[in-house]
């Protein structure tokens, strides 16, 4: 197998920290399996604007690289304040430094598929009006959803009025296409297949299709795509929920949910309330992919105020890596899945154990003390 060329964006905050033991992991992967990785790191952000005198958020050659040479692309965190404010880092116009890097990559390289997992590992407590309790079985929480991520209100189609210096009217359409939704749709079905778990509640392989059909025209093309897609997967039940009822049950009963296709903002909002059912934004990865790239995060943020305190869970950034492996495996062999198997085979070793965890599932070791101990885990697996 070739060697695999693999750019790394740390970013801001915590991106650095995370993704410094995302790549322990992988190096120690690498050597288990048996295959090569050529690590490529970009500096971007708002820090490394600031740092380059308000020039340029990431180095010019970043992007070209992440085109044209990248087998996958791995990504911290983006976004970052002024110490002695902690106003948001942003751009005269007001949109926040960092945008430019996450949604030139999303478009740029038309990654229209975001992946959510949300599987919660035994062990790990839910943190609920202050306190820890668990509150849902593990067994019952381990869905995926699958969000269009190139449409809908992120589209750049917003304006407004202003006059005097005043912005008296702001506007934000929302675009859904028949191409949008029938390619992330027909995504979603394939995962579902891939995937070939089943919900947990009755091991049916379903894609369930969230939307607000009843009110928005864009949604209702997105459901009549769903419907016309779904004829061609017999085997793969077919489900339908609007999203404010949605956000309901997933709370209420994560154990009927496999797959859920969903529209780009409705699905921002969805993905993280569903990382509270299985322990927060520590514990939640992400994959953002296309037809031809991929790029893989943690779904949190750069959380300025935790960042160089070696406190913050990099669970999210590891389970990404396991995410990148896993997508790499479809194109470059089954090393690479066996290497995905490793990562989480250990990280669910680790939180059955309960020994070594961060504070925000109820523990107090150090960010690199998660990265050692998973290291530690994954030498010793067969």
């Amino acid at each position: 197998m070739k060697k695999l060329k693999i750019v790394v964006l740390p970013g801001d905050g915590i991106g650095p920290e995370v993704i410094r033991e995302a790549i322990k992991v992988l190096k120690v992967v690498e050597e288990k399996i048996s295959v090569d990785f050529e690590l490529i790191e970009f500096p971007c952000g708002g820090q490394y604007w600031l740092k380059t005198g308000k020039k340029e958020e990431w180095p010019p050659e970043a992007f070209p690289t992440c085109k044209n040479e990248a087998d996958a692309i791995l990504l911290g965190a983006i976004g970052w304040t002024y110490p002695d404010t902690g106003e948001t880092v942003r751009y005269p116009d007001g949109r926040m430094v960092g945008l430019d890097t996450l949604f030139g990559l999303r478009f740029g390289l038309d990654l229209y598929a975001n992946i959510r997992p949300t599987k919660l590992y035994e062990g790990v407590p839910h943190k609920i009006s202050g306190e820890f309790r668990q509150v849902w079985e593990p067994k019952n929480v381990d869905f995926v959803i699958i969000r269009e991520n190139t449409e809908g209100l992120y589209c750049d189609t917003h304006g407004g009025l202003h006059r005097g210096g005043i912005t008296e009217v702001a506007t934000d359409t929302r675009l859904i296409t028949k191409k949008g939704a029938e390619r992330v749709i027909r995504f979603a079905f394939e995962y579902c297949k891939r995937r070939n778990k089943g919900a947990p509640k009755d091991g049916k392989l379903r894609v369930t299709c969230v939307d607000k059909s009843n009110v928005t025209a864009g949604c209702a093309l997105f459901r009549h795509t769903y419907q016309n897609i779904k004829k061609e997967y017999p085997d793969i039940e077919e489900d339908y929920a609007f999203i404010d009822a949605f956000t309901q049950w997933i709370v209420r009963t994560p154990e009927w949910y496999d797959v859920a296709v969903v529209p780009n903002m409705f699905g921002d909002i969805a993905t993280d309330l569903a990382a509270v059912l299985q322990g927060g934004m520590g514990m939640a990865a992400s994959g953002n992919v296309g037809d031809r790239h991929g790029m893989f995060e943690p779904i949190h943020g750069s959380a300025p105020r935790h960042a160089g305190k070696n406190e913050i869970n990099p669970i999210a950034a590891i389970l990404s890596v396991q995410m990148m492996l896993d997508w790499l495996s479809m194109k470059h062999g089954k090393k690479l899945k066996e290497g995905a198997t490793l990562i989480e085979r250990a990280i669910a070793l680790l939180l059955k154990e309960g020994k070594v965890k961060t504070y925000d599932i109820g523990g107090i070791s150090k960010t690199s003390e998660i990265g050692d101990a998973i290291v530690s885990i994954i030498k010793n697996l067969d």
